[in-house]
């Protein structure tokens, strides 16, 4: 009886079952041979390492060996034996294959080994056959599914913040506009202004740059709740650290203070390191070989290190007192840059750095104020090569504390009303952070610009996949 469930090369590769009947499926990255016999690589996506196929000339038909160029797509029916060649544990001796599709050598884009990363932007819908794209999407998967379990064994329940929203939870303005309206001729009030009453949900409505808002909601009746979800910033940022659509990950957790919020931070990110070397192990080291040699060893220090905890002052007089010339100025009132954080990180501690006790005025509105009337109970993660990693807070649960804070920054109580129904209703000291995916994943891939770790980056004057 023939063969028919497909076979997994991840676990043909660890098989010892050598003489039984296997189906394998995938694209072939190479071939090589004589008249005699023919040596084809195939991978199927399910792990970086590729496997052997033997095919003996003389049992095949001319034409279909013809077709098998690198890219095309082919079903091989064979028999696992163990291979004596080098590099390869099994190798599968061809009875039977299958050409499921073609690629022309003279136009298939990735004939070559060796293309850059900016060219491989510009063919996103083929490049996750490479090794590289292989590798980054499996561990983002990987993360993926590690942040679920990390909450869902802490009791945190997963919640679904909306993609479209009235408000703008950071104050960042940048936000992309959700319309119906006519864009040539939209209705307009008397001062000129559009007339969004006459819009789809009848206000102006815009995506989402943070679930946090929302997540706040959830968390004043379930306690402990996390979004994950995609979020959008209209920023015309062309830089390796930015995207237009990109991934938050964002707790709330009701009764915990800073404290505990900087706790759980600091164990959330070393799960997840250790969840990457774990189960990502082939994927890291071939990353590790090729673009970071010192990546695995940065995982490992993550999980090993007690993160340095030290206030924004305290950052702030270390880094005046540095003797370092900065592109960006230091003093206490100004925001920190990334060369700021990976000094503190890289250069004087040596290890993940969590910065509380920031200025109000560069923070958000809803951060809870210390007693000295200048700072707020905010936090930032830092980590080497990247910088800020996570941001949170302890959020203002005092209703009339809030209310003052939203006046000086000049927001409508009209647009966060529902807010502050929580803080009028049953308040409690909450706290939360958020962290960005794809930072994420820069981190744990090594890769260094943000486009290489998201699927189709959405960028400026760049939505073409």
């Amino acid at each position: 009886m023939e063969h028919t469930r497909r076979n997994r090369i991840v676990d043909l590769l660890e098989s010892k079952e050598y003489g039984s009947d296997v189906l394998v499926k995938g694209w072939v990255r190479s071939k090589r041979g004589n008249k005699n016999i023919n040596f084809i690589t195939i991978n199927d996506g399910s792990i970086i390492h590729n496997i052997q196929i033997v095919a003996e000339v003389a049992n095949f038909a001319e034409e279909v060996l013809k077709l098998i160029t690198t890219g095309s797509c082919i079903s091989v029916t064979g028999i696992l034996t163990e291979s004596m060649g080098q590099g390869q544990s099994v190798e599968i001796q061809a009875r039977k294959i299958e050409v499921y599709g073609t690629a022309d050598p003279e136009t298939y884009p990735l004939q070559k080994k060796g293309h850059s990363l900016e060219f491989l932007r510009e063919i996103a819908h083929l490049r996750p056959r490479t090794n590289t794209f292989g590798a980054v999407l499996r561990i983002r998967h990987a993360m993926a599914f590690a942040i679920h379990k990390y909450f869902n064994d802490h009791g945190f329940y997963y919640m679904h913040a909306p993609i479209i929203t009235g408000s703008d939870a950071e104050g960042a303005g940048a936000m992309f506009r959700v319309t119906t309206l006519d864009e040539k001729n939209p209705p307009l009030l008397p001062d000129g202004h559009v007339d969004y009453s006459q819009d789809f949900f009848g206000k102006e409505t815009k995506l989402t740059v943070s679930g946090q808002l929302e997540a706040e909601l959830g968390a004043m009746a379930l306690s402990l709740v996390y979004t994950f979800g995609p979020t959008f910033r209209a920023e015309n940022s062309n830089t390796p650290r930015h995207l237009a659509e990109f991934w938050m990950i964002e707790p709330e957790m009701a009764f915990y203070d800073i404290h505990d919020n900087m706790d759980l931070a600091e164990d959330f990110l070393k799960y997840l390191m250790q969840y990457a070397l774990d189960h990502c192990i082939d994927d890291l080291e071939f990353l590790n070989k090729m673009y970071d040699n010192e990546l695995i060893g940065r995982l490992k220090q993550v999980i090993d290190d007690k993160f340095e905890r030290l206030t924004y002052t305290e950052a702030v007089d270390i880094l005046k007192a540095s003797g370092q010339t900065w592109e960006f100025p230091v003093d206490w009132g100004t925001d920190l840059q990334a060369e700021h954080e990976r000094y503190l990180v890289e250069k004087h501690f040596g290890k993940p750095v969590i910065l509380t006790g920031y200025p109000k005025d560069i923070k958000a509105f809803y951060m809870k104020q210390n007693d000295d009337g200048r700072t707020v109970r905010a936090m930032d993660v830092l980590f080497p090569k990247i910088g800020e990693i996570i941001g949170g807070s302890q959020r203002e649960e005092n209703l009339e504390a809030l209310m003052q804070r939203i006046h000086e920054m000049n927001i409508p109580e009209r647009d966060v009303w529902w807010y502050l129904d929580t803080r009028k209703y049953g308040t409690a000291p909450h706290a939360g952070f958020g962290l960005g995916f794809e930072r994420l994943i820069l981190f744990v891939t090594g890769m260094s610009n943000i486009r290489d770790v998201i699927p189709f980056p959405r960028t400026p004057k760049n939505a073409e996949f």
